[in-house]
């Protein structure tokens, strides 16, 4: 009986054996971004990031499903249903704009669906609040950038700032960051225009700035639009400081803007000139790093900011992933709140562009090392230290 009995485990045991074991659910990642449109300059670098994420994050596939929402509001929104209803998605990465942004993550709210966006604007994610609660972004805020221009004008001796900002939500932010700010520098406002990403002429808007005698000007723009302001200010013969923010940090603004945007002062971040910054800067490995990588999969010289967020939302999600798969199995809503927890508790992610530090608070997470000056000199980005 013992033998019979003994035999009995030794064939169960070898059928468990021979039993498959059940599969890691996958996790979904859905991505939207500017692909055409306007926003094109900065949806196309982040599109060839994405090609480099890895094929498995937290020991679970990686299933990336990318759309294009044609720098449209409502193309965006109909993404992120699309990408809910027939892909099941975990999270949302997108889009590349501001506007967009705000699309998606009102979508993905309904949905319990976290999404980090890439869009500049500190719209969204503040108020935190509501739909926001479920959104997280990557660039850093405007704070940070509006506070090491003014610092910089001060040095410069600037007294009259005017500004000329997109008309879209990202511009709204950097403006009234400058009213707010300006003041305590000493720098007057001497007026705000405004303009919009299809636009074929400014004309109009440089000339009543040129009213107020500003000794600088400041362009608060996106892509290759952000060129336009400063064309016409050469063509008038402009001869204040010029200065610009990380939303035109691609090489497809340098070439739309050619000789005429030589001179200008930008704030940005420290990946475009990650090779200028000192050792001891936390971010210049992991930037240098990702430079590397990109560049060696597509060309030389073509690495920069938006190509980065794209690359750091998926560190980001990695980092939160390990914590939210102990918790949940990914394709549930379960996964998707644990995700969102994860990405709100993440401390201490450094990436190629930012420090990251994410609370309840706080869903932007960088510091003021997420910003650095910048000028544009030959052609390249010069670190201005």
């Amino acid at each position: 009986m013992k033998l019979v009995q003994q035999l009995r485990r030794l064939a169960l045991a070898a059928v468990v054996g021979t039993m498959p074991m059940a599969a890691q659910a996958d996790i979904n990642v859905g991505v939207i971004l500017s692909l055409t449109g306007p926003g094109a300059s900065l949806g196309l670098p982040e599109q060839k990031a994405v090609q480099l994420w890895p094929a498995s994050i937290a020991g679970h596939k990686l299933n990336v499903t990318v759309l294009n929402d044609a720098t449209d509001v409502s193309q965006a929104s109909r993404a992120a249903s699309k990408l809910i209803a027939e892909n099941n998605v975990d999270i949302i990465v997108g889009s590349s704009l501001t506007p967009p942004s705000l699309a998606i993550t009102e979508v993905a709210a309904r949905h319990s669906t976290p999404v980090i966006s890439l869009g500049g604007g500190s719209a969204i994610v503040e108020p935190l609040e509501g739909h926001r609660t479920w959104a997280f972004k990557v660039s850093a805020p405007e704070k940070y950038a509006v506070a090491l221009i003014l610092d910089h004008m001060k040095q410069q001796k600037v007294g009259r700032v005017g500004a000329i900002a997109i008309s879209t939500a990202y511009g709204e932010g950097y403006v009234q960051k400058l009213n707010e700010l300006a003041p305590s520098y000493d720098i007057e406002v001497t007026g705000v225009e405004r303009y919009n990403q299809t636009d074929q002429s400014v004309t109009a808007q440089v000339t009543r700035l040129a009213v107020g005698k500003p000794d600088a000007v400041l362009i608060i723009s996106a892509g290759t639009p952000g060129a336009l302001p400063q064309l016409e200010l050469k063509k008038r013969g402009y001869k204040g400081l010029v200065y610009q923010t990380q939303g035109v940090a691609n090489n497809d603004f340098l070439r739309v803007g050619g000789k005429d945007v030589e001179g200008a002062f930008i704030a940005l971040s420290p990946l475009m000139v990650a090779s200028q910054l000192d050792a001891g800067n936390p971010i210049r490995e992991h930037a240098m790093d990702f430079i590397e990588r990109y560049e060696n999969a597509f060309s030389p010289d073509t690495a920069g900011i938006f190509a980065a967020s794209a690359w750091d939302a998926m560190l980001i999600l990695k980092h939160a992933a390990a914590d939210a798969v102990s918790k949940a199995q990914p394709g549930t809503e379960a996964f998707r709140r644990a995700l969102r927890d994860s990405l709100e508790n993440s401390r201490d992610v450094t990436t190629s562009t930012a420090v990251y530090n994410f609370s309840s608070t706080d869903h932007n997470g960088v510091d003021e090392r997420s910003q650095v000056m910048a000028r544009i000199q030959d052609g390249k980005w010069i670190y201005v230290k």
